[in-house]
């Protein structure tokens, strides 16, 4: 048996792993699904001091308050930065750490910083309008009840947490460490890894294996996921 911590990206909060949590139970393991503060059903403790370092203390609190150990550290998307500050405060209770397109980016970097766009204007980032056909690559594999349950489900997400700038965090070197590559294939992955790329920093020694899907892969391929996640403990 494996316990599980799961945290969501951007947007998007426990419910989100509602199939890949199923079916890690089902296969008998121990699975908690984690909502970020001020996000899905936590949306009314949203604050303007809902940072990177509050989503940190989140999984914190958790693993601690629920005594858990040999803990398999799963952060999809933005909620890797938050895994792996937290991964390297509970290095004693963390048995691996993996990463659902994501990574530990470098220390000082923020999460706006990887996106394109303006920064946020305001104390939220809004959801997406989860268009399959504007963008493609993102949402593929996708379909209609999925992301009908984004448009409904998503809430806006706390600025002042992709603002905040990553502090020290674990790396591939401190913890057990696997990327769950989704929307960029692995060859490509290598590549921006050699030339120092900031997405990839700190996996210098981790796993990389491949679920050819979208960014959301708890959504379009849970199954898969599910298993990928067993296989890793």
């Amino acid at each position: 048996m494996t316990t599980y911590v799961l945290v969501p990206g951007l947007w998007i909060g426990a419910w989100a792993w509602r199939e890949v949590t199923a079916a890690l139970r089902t296969a008998g393991h121990d699975v908690f699904p984690l909502t970020l503060t001020g996000v899905a059903d936590r949306a009314h403790l949203l604050g303007p001091d809902t940072d990177l370092d509050l989503h940190t203390e989140d999984i914190v609190r958790l693993v601690e308050t629920e005594d858990l150990h040999d803990v398999v550290l799963v952060g999809h998307s933005y909620g890797g930065m938050p895994v792996s500050a937290a991964a390297l405060r509970l290095k004693d209770r963390v048995s691996r750490v993996i990463y659902v397109d994501s990574g530990p980016l470098p220390e000082g970097t923020t999460q706006a910083s990887m996106d394109p766009g303006d920064p946020p204007a305001g104390d939220t980032v809004p959801a997406r309008e989860w268009d399959a056909d504007k963008d493609p690559v993102l949402l593929a594999g996708l379909d209609d009840a999925a992301l009908t349950l984004l448009r409904e489900r998503s809430t806006p997400h706390p600025a002042a947490s992709v603002v905040q700038p990553l502090g020290a965090r674990a790396t591939s070197a401190d913890l057990p460490t696997t990327l769950v590559a989704c929307t960029f294939p692995i060859e490509q992955i290598r590549e921006m890894m050699a030339a120092g790329h900031p997405f990839f920093a700190g996996l210098g020694d981790a796993e990389i294996v491949p679920l050819a899907t979208g960014h959301w892969p708890m959504l379009s391929e849970p199954v898969a996921l599910a298993a990928l996640l067993e296989q890793r403990h």
